[in-house]
């Protein structure tokens, strides 16, 4: 028994000793990101009279730990089999510190996943996956491609401009859901379009996925795999396009509205150089580099010739079976987190300033409810004395921002300005002073 228990020993201290030590640029990253990670979670915000503060324990993050992001995830508000809160509870059971939910053309899901996070202890980027077309110049054929935008905690600016842009595409969603299941029965498969947005659920625009779950319940396929590469794949038999924006378009959007543009899953398009080569010209931020079985080089050498992020995730929507990623299973190193956050800070800083001016120009409901939109509890929480939008917007920047970045010239304008602009602490606006 001693003898065993020195063995284990000395292998514990073998596999110690082997442990690589961090860069000095490593651990430079590892802090810069662990700073960013506790914001909004310091014991001033999140005390007991603030119990919807995120509460994530710095403590427990040692110097060479991965932190881990998960940037690519899916949950029923789109084709995802599971609901945002369960996304983020198993991402948590997996280890994940960091989790973006890049739903399918809607950001429906995030005020509970964000509701949920702050339960978990993991901070939530507010995300989405945008379907769009680009179109290949020489021969005038159209590719899907999809771009994901990564926004701040205070979510997009301009964001029903957004939202108009995204209800366009989930309407041709239904259109399009319809073309497939007409080209399903033209192949003498008699499946139901009740039956698909039965599985989509209430006020979720049906996608690819939920005709493939319903080919799968109603026996015609053996599993989700046989529905895309017999019928659903690009170009298939029943495949169908909606009306998707151009990719141009939606990458300028993005930039407009305060995201990170990234282009996901590159290793499935026919024409990723030049997709790419166009896609930076139209503001194009980063592409996903990164899998759960590594680094594709192809593409990391792309993003180098083009100075753009390396980025990945596991795009995990639930469905289970070998070939699905885990949450939290694409491993990113620290440095390129740190790249992320250097680009998305300063994005995300400025659509903060530009939500906050919209109130200003216009202190309507609608615009006061553009910033509480996904932080709307921890903003409010036991705060009952706001006279003014001044004492609001001291609020969410010492929630969202560090001191660095709230105390700007731009920032301190627009406090004085937010003094004259009477508000509820119940997040409605009353009338406009002087």
């Amino acid at each position: 028994m001693a003898d065993g228990k020195k063995k284990r020993n000395k292998k514990k201290k073998r596999s110690t000793g082997n442990k690589r030590k961090m860069t000095t640029e490593q651990s430079e990253a590892f802090k810069s990101i662990t700073d960013w990670l506790i914001l909004g979670s310091s014991p001033s915000l999140s005390s007991s009279s603030d119990d919807f503060a995120v509460n994530i324990n710095s403590g427990s993050l040692r110097c060479g730990e991965k932190v881990l992001f998960e940037l690519h995830s899916h949950s029923n508000r789109s084709d995802g089999f599971l609901s945002p809160s369960k996304v983020v509870e198993r991402a948590y059971n997996n280890g994940v510190k960091v989790l973006s939910l890049t739903d399918h053309d809607t950001m429906a899901g995030v005020p509970e996943a964000v509701e949920a996070g702050r339960r978990f202890g993991i901070k939530i980027i507010p995300g989405i996956e945008i379907s769009t077309l680009f179109g290949l110049r020489d021969s005038g054929s159209e590719e899907p491609v999809h771009i994901l935008a990564y926004y701040g905690t205070s979510g997009p600016a301009l964001y029903d401009e957004l939202e108009d842009f995204l209800v366009k595409i989930r309407d041709g969603r239904f259109v399009r859901g319809r073309e497939m299941v007409l080209k399903l029965n033209k192949l003498k498969i008699p499946l139901k379009w009740e039956h698909v947005t039965r599985i989509a659920g209430k006020d979720v625009a049906p996608g690819r996925m939920h005709v493939a779950r319903a080919l799968l319940e109603a026996g015609y396929v053996e599993n989700l795999r046989q529905a895309f590469t017999k019928y659903l794949h690009d170009g298939g038999p029943a495949y169908a396009t909606g009306t998707e924006p151009m990719a141009e378009e939606a990458v300028k959007l993005i930039c407009k509205t305060g995201g990170v543009a990234v282009l996901a899953h590159p290793w499935a398009l026919k024409n990723h150089v030049g997709i790419i080569r166009r896609l930076k010209d139209a503001g194009l931020h980063g592409v996903e580099v990164y899998r759960s079985d590594g680094k594709l080089e192809v593409f990391s050498e792309l993003a180098d010739t083009y100075n753009l992020l390396k980025l990945g995730g596991s795009d995990y929507h639930g469905k289970g079976g070998r070939n699905e990623s885990e949450l939290g299973s694409v491993n990113l190193p620290v440095t390129a987190l740190q790249d992320f956050l250097n680009v998305g800070r300063p994005i995300w800083c400025e659509a903060i300033k530009a939500t906050m001016r919209a109130f200003l120009d216009q202190p309507s409901d609608s615009n006061l409810s553009n910033i509480l939109r996904f932080d709307k509890a921890r903003i409010l929480k036991g705060n009952s004395a706001w006279s003014c939008g001044k004492e609001l917007m001291d609020r969410c920047l010492a929630i969202w921002l560090t001191s660095d970045e709230r105390n700007s010239n731009d920032f301190e304008a627009l406090r004085l300005k937010l003094s004259f602009v009477p508000i509820m602490s119940n997040g409605t606006c009353v009338t406009v002073g002087p």
